[in-house]
């Protein structure tokens, strides 16, 4: 079984917006009872279950996060993370896995993943980056609005540079979606981390360099791939 450096639950704070809905799909009974208890504890909803198929289950998609073991007994957790984006879902997902690699990292997050947590964790890092994915998810839509050749649907959480629809994870989409919102300015590599993945992450800013370059290779083929300027010494910025 994988460990979880065990700390104590933080403060209650049922009936705030913290009260979302999270599926928990975890094999190992003892890490899915303690997270389960920890979660509710922090005021959230809490579904937990030990198959992958369960979490395939229509009925169980109507849910503001997904937290999944990759080593599942029935479905690849990864597996599952494609089924999902297949269908159009958006629900943030994260990854708790034992598989530490980073090859691992980058394949969970290739396929759709928002987060990927090693084991063992500490629980309140997982629940500073579940209240980031939560936060980014409920970020108000303001209509959709043009950047240059770039159109984004906020609502759809969908983008189209010069009419072709881009597809995007939604880590690539929040990224460009933050670069064109203030076309010109000049973002550091912390502030993206903040802003997207949230200040759990303060420090790892090779993952911003990763994620605009997936996102500039997905620019490249509709010849937008020079809309995202590398800023020496600071970061990047978006230029229609």
């Amino acid at each position: 079984m994988q460990s979880v450096r065990l700390e104590p639950a933080p403060e209650s704070r049922r009936g705030s917006v913290s009260a979302a809905r999270i599926l928990l799909v975890e094999d190992d009974a003892e890490i899915r009872s303690f997270v389960r208890h920890y979660l509710e504890e922090a005021g959230y909803q809490v579904e937990a279950v030990r198959e992958g198929r369960q979490a395939l289950d229509p009925t169980s998609r109507d849910v503001d996060l997904v937290m999944l073991d990759v080593n599942l007994p029935d479905v690849d957790g990864l597996e599952i993370i494609r089924r999902l984006r297949a269908t159009g879902s958006l629900t943030p997902i994260i990854v708790v896995s034992g598989r530490e690699e980073e090859s691992d990292r980058v394949s969970g997050l290739e396929v759709g993943a928002d987060d990927y947590v090693c084991k063992p964790f500490r629980p309140r890092e997982l629940l500073a980056r579940i209240r980031a994915l939560l936060r980014r998810a409920r970020m108000p839509a303001a209509g959709s609005r043009v950047a240059g050749p770039l159109l984004i649907d906020p609502d759809a959480r969908r983008a189209w540079l010069d009419g072709r629809p881009l597809d995007l994870t939604p880590l690539e989409y929040h990224l460009l979606r933050t670069l064109a919102g203030t076309p010109g300015k000049n973002f550091t590599r912390e502030e993206l981390l903040d802003l997207i993945w949230g200040d759990a992450f303060l420090g790892e800013t090779r993952r911003v360099d990763l994620l605009v370059s997936k996102l500039r290779a997905k620019l490249r083929p509709a010849g937008g791939e020079d809309l995202i300027r590398s800023v020496w010494g600071v970061g990047y910025r978006y230029e229609a």
